[in-house]
């Protein structure tokens, strides 16, 4: 049986209203579900984040391609785009501690996650400590933890449950996703043994020491060039150049970052060469597998 048409037929003005309403119901609840905005410090935390967050999250870099940590400082259009962001990923480089409690005081509705939680952490070699007064030393951290795919395995469980924190209804996607990428991490750890076992002399050079993570986990020492980030005087490249050389060692690790003046002078003393290996690239994964064919070269596992 049809039911007689209504005697108060809805007026032919409300349509398109009620129309627009039911077209922006769909808009509403999408925007409920909104992409997080997550803010990473530099670009190695980008992909971890991404592989993670996949489409619910939207991934911002402070420190872009070929930019310094050692020297950076955001931009007030950065600053001002944290009033929109959800989740700020930090690893601990320089500009981090000044700059932090600062965003975090006029912010105080970001979610700040300390990349290095959860993990044992080596002193940094190019930052002997600062006197605090009193006679007092602290010793600086080493930020490249992602160096290290055990250590980035951590963090990768971490960011997970963070994000489930922050969109709950996601959360079971994000732990699917942080376990596909610890398989990945996994599976190139093993590579990277396999691949580095055979080296005999376990120490390489670099002109910064960024790589000490990724030498404490294969069994590798890297010698650094760069002394608390200055350039070396005259003695101290001297010295780098015997103690190279004693060790046979020819191949010269720079990032694209930092000059490549000291770093040239002691690859033409050696007769050797300088070679590009940046910490800072965005893929972490390809990046360890390079750095370990380079350090590795002539080496068959």
């Amino acid at each position: 049986v049809v039911p007689p048409a209504s005697s108060h037929p809805m007026p032919r003005s409300l349509t398109p209203f009620i129309v627009a309403l039911l077209l922006l119901a769909p808009l509403a609840v999408r925007g409920d579900e909104r992409p997080l905005r997550v803010l990473v410090s530099v670009l190695p935390l980008q992909l971890p984040v991404e592989r993670v967050g996949g489409a619910a999250v939207r991934v911002d870099v402070l420190v872009g391609a070929g930019q310094n940590p050692h020297h950076y400082e955001p931009s007030p259009r950065q600053m001002a785009a944290l009033a929109d962001t959800d989740l700020f990923l930090g690893i601990g480089v320089p500009f981090e501690q000044a700059w932090l409690p600062r965003v975090t005081a006029a912010n105080p509705q970001l979610r700040v996650l300390d990349g290095r939680a959860g993990m044992s952490l080596r002193r940094s070699e190019d930052d002997h400590g600062h006197d605090e007064g009193h006679g007092h030393r602290h010793a600086a951290l080493d930020p490249h933890v992602w160096t290290d795919p055990q250590r980035v395995r951590v963090l990768v469980a971490r960011l997970a449950a963070v994000l489930s924190d922050l969109r709950p209804a996601q959360a079971a996607a994000f732990a699917a996703n942080a376990a596909r990428l610890d398989a990945d991490l996994a599976a190139l750890d093993l590579r990277l043994q396999r691949r580095l076992a055979c080296i005999e002399d376990r120490r390489f050079l670099v002109f910064h020491p960024a790589w000490g993570y990724f030498a404490e986990r294969y069994g590798l020492e890297q010698v650094a060039i760069e002394f608390e980030g200055k350039e070396p005087g005259a003695r101290t490249l001297a010295a780098v150049i015997d103690a190279a050389r004693a060790q046979g060692m020819r191949r010269v690790l720079v990032q694209p970052q930092f000059s490549r003046h000291s770093a040239a002078a002691v690859a033409a003393a050696l007769q050797g060469e300088v070679v590009v290996a940046d910490p800072l690239a965005p893929d972490l994964l390809q990046n360890l597998e390079r750095v370990a064919e380079l350090i590795g070269a002539g080496c068959t596992p």
